[in-house]
């Protein structure tokens, strides 16, 4: 029986990230084929994959595949994946478990997305996972839905108490703690302190897990991925069928600065990936292409 190295691992993990970011991307150009041409005119969008290399190029340092959807349906939708790795600063090392014992050098890969709906009607979402490698590993990550009418930010709503369901049977296979525990992680990590109120309607939340199998972590991320490809897409369309008005359309772009100043003030992964010399244009992708403040 081989026992799979850890450059084993980082290659599997790499791999189910990339094979994730297709499958995401397939879904959601179905959905912009399907859309009804009465709400959603024009030309059905298509993922762009745009390769990208970090740093100045006078060393290998890993880099990714920025995906990125500008269509009728998704006013902007970006799913990206990445594999990086290198040293981190002495001040940021300080800050991430395990890289005081690994001289500062880390391993990261993962996949992150933001979809930003036309329809006020149909939730933003946001999903990533990844897994991280100093002295230590672990894996991370969640989705969360946000939902942009004051109605539909009820956790009675249809919408949310099916992306929760879908979220929990991802959590309940793997260990009946984990959904309850991921859940309040989510609500407590996607709280904007500066307005006292949540992002959205929530989700799963989890960061450093490393349960000392690393087989069933990967699993439990693999699962969490496929539900989100699985529930997402039938909650657009639920909704993409249904009209706005001008007034719903207002209250969207609104409540869109508020995803802008969580992302700016609290994201975690905002701050990794800018620390890190990711690419700037995909970790600020996650902005809505237009937004208003009253």
């Amino acid at each position: 029986m081989t026992t799979d190295t850890m450059a084993d691992r980082q290659a599997r993990a790499f791999e189910w990230f990339s094979s994730l970011q297709a499958d995401i991307f397939r879904r959601l150009e179905a959905l912009e084929e399907t859309a009804p041409a009465g709400l959603f005119p024009g030309q059905p969008g298509q993922f762009e994959a745009i390769p990208w290399n970090r740093g100045d190029g006078t060393e290998d340092l890993g880099g990714g595949t920025m995906g990125m959807l500008r269509g009728r349906l998704f006013e902007k939708a970006g799913v990206h994946v990445s594999r990086v790795y290198g040293s981190f600063s002495e001040a940021f090392a300080a800050q991430i478990p395990g890289a005081d014992r690994s001289g500062g050098q880390f391993w990261a890969a993962g996949i992150s997305l933001i979809v930003h709906p036309r329809s006020p009607k149909v939730p933003a979402v946001h999903m990533n996972t990844r897994m991280l490698v100093t002295s230590d590993n672990w894996f991370g990550g969640g989705a969360d839905l946000t939902p942009v009418l004051d109605y539909q930010r009820d956790q009675a709503f249809e919408d949310a108490v099916d992306f929760h369901a879908a979220m929990k049977t991802a959590c309940d296979a793997h260990h009946e703690d984990y959904y309850p525990r991921f859940k309040e992680e989510c609500d407590r990590y996607f709280h904007l302190a500066h307005r006292d109120e949540p992002r959205g309607i929530g989700g799963i939340f989890y960061d450093r897990h490393n349960s000392g199998d690393w087989e069933a972590d990967f699993a439990f991320t693999q699962d969490v991925g496929r539900a989100f490809a699985g529930i997402y897409p039938k909650l657009v369309e639920r909704r993409m069928t249904e009209t706005w008005s001008e007034e719903e359309r207002e209250e969207q772009l609104v409540r869109r600065g508020r995803y802008v100043e969580f992302n700016l003030l609290y994201d975690r992964g905002t701050t990794f990936g800018l620390k890190t010399g990711g690419n700037v244009h995909s970790i600020l992708s996650s902005m809505p292409p237009v937004v208003k403040w009253p």
